[in-house]
């Protein structure tokens, strides 16, 4: 009997928030623990991040664009929605009242969608802050696929992040080259491609270089294929994307 095997599932549309600031020793990232029970990426330490959803999509936003909205609204949209949903920092362009966003955190956690909270929070959110960075698709040989756009900003000034204690069990600040030293140490769990976002991430300086390299950054989605060599089985991306190296063996990778 010959057996066929499954369709790929299809990537479900996401987007990660990356905030950035500049510290004693460089460039800094913020980062959360995800908790160990969850079915995808349990334990790692990952940028804020998720699903889309409905309201991601609202015309409403565009109100909030100065101009022309982008196509990739509801994925700035996402980022911010889950940033603020697990480590409780609003992109902003002026510091918020700690009221409400405490108005806000007290509304989302009693069920109410984004959008119908921060219109009754008073809240101005910057999604134009965002800048896309680069865009990853979970490898097909995965039953859980995301279709991953990442965007880099500058940390909201006078917000402490405040992890939500469910999907987030913690949350840092880091450099880099320190979460990599980490990983490489067995003392952090790190999926694939928040590996290869931080490896390339290590080069820049500060903020400003961060935001420079996302302004020039190729966005055409990024797929890891699943490649035999003489040398053994490796995850492969392409050429030119941005990002070292091409090949990483398969016992190197952590996907999920």
């Amino acid at each position: 009997m010959n057996v066929f095997p499954a369709e790929p599932a299809t990537p479900r549309p996401a987007a990660a928030l990356i905030p950035l600031r500049d510290g004693v020793d460089g460039l800094e990232c913020f980062m959360i623990e995800r908790h160990g029970a969850l079915r995808f990426a349990p334990g790692a330490t990952v940028f804020p991040g998720g699903g889309l959803e409905p309201g991601d999509h609202a015309p409403s936003w565009r109100a909030l664009w100065p101009g022309a909205a982008p196509d990739d609204l509801p994925w700035r949209v996402a980022a911010l929605r889950e940033a603020f949903e697990e480590c409780g920092m609003l992109l902003a362009e002026a510091p918020p009242d700690p009221g409400r966003l405490a108005a806000l955190r007290a509304a989302l956690a009693a069920g109410t969608p984004f959008s119908g909270a921060l219109a009754g929070s008073g809240l101005l959110p910057a999604p134009h802050l965002a800048v896309p960075f680069t865009r990853w698709v979970t490898p097909d040989t995965q039953a859980r696929r995301y279709d991953t756009l990442f965007l880099l900003a500058p940390a909201p000034p006078g917000q402490e992040p405040l992890v939500d204690g469910g999907e987030a069990v913690a949350g840092l600040w880091t450099t880099p080259r320190r979460a990599l030293d980490e990983a490489a140490a067995g003392c952090r769990r790190l999926v694939f491609v928040t590996r290869m976002i931080l490896t390339r991430l290590a080069d820049c300086p500060g903020v400003a270089a961060a935001l420079g390299e996302a302004e020039r950054a190729d966005l055409r989605p990024i797929e890891p294929r699943l490649v035999e060599t003489p040398a053994g089985a490796v995850f492969r991306i392409p050429v030119g994307c941005g990002f070292d190296p091409v090949d990483t063996p398969v016992e190197k990778v952590t996907l999920g």
